[in-house]
């Protein structure tokens, strides 16, 4: 005796569940790189600006305290070793800078570490600032 199954069925893939994961699984990795982001300065007191955008860049970061001590990366550099500091980055890193300056620096020796940032052959420099509450 002969059994009839009936005619085969070709599997099928569920597509719902399929784009569930593939938006999980992206989220995931856009957070994952969100938290990647490494800044490498000091705390200072940033001065306030509405338009402030927070940069993540891989860039080389340049700290200036209220005392007028300068740090790149969290080391303590002097004045006139900037440059030279700055040079010894590779290209990559030295395509930009991030100036973290302490809202009560001098205007003069802002503008000398900025000289100073220049003279390494980094044209692009980010003025940082913290975002104005209210």
């Amino acid at each position: 005796m002969k059994v009839n199954l009936g005619s085969p069925r070709r599997p099928r893939i569920e597509m719902l569940p399929l784009i569930d994961t593939v938006f999980l699984l992206l989220v995931f990795f856009i957070y994952g790189m969100l938290s990647m982001a490494v800044h490498h300065s000091l705390p200072v007191k940033l001065p306030s600006s509405s338009t402030a955008k927070v940069d993540k860049s891989d860039f080389v970061t340049v700290t200036v305290k209220s005392d007028g001590s300068v740090f790149v990366n969290k080391r303590p550099v002097s004045m006139g070793n900037l440059s030279e500091v700055l040079r010894q980055f590779p290209a990559k890193q030295r395509r930009g800078a991030l100036l973290f300056a302490d809202k009560t620096v001098s205007y003069q020796t802002l503008f000398s570490v900025l000289d100073r940032i220049r003279e390494a052959g980094i044209n692009r420099i980010s003025l940082q600032a913290q975002l104005e509450k209210g």
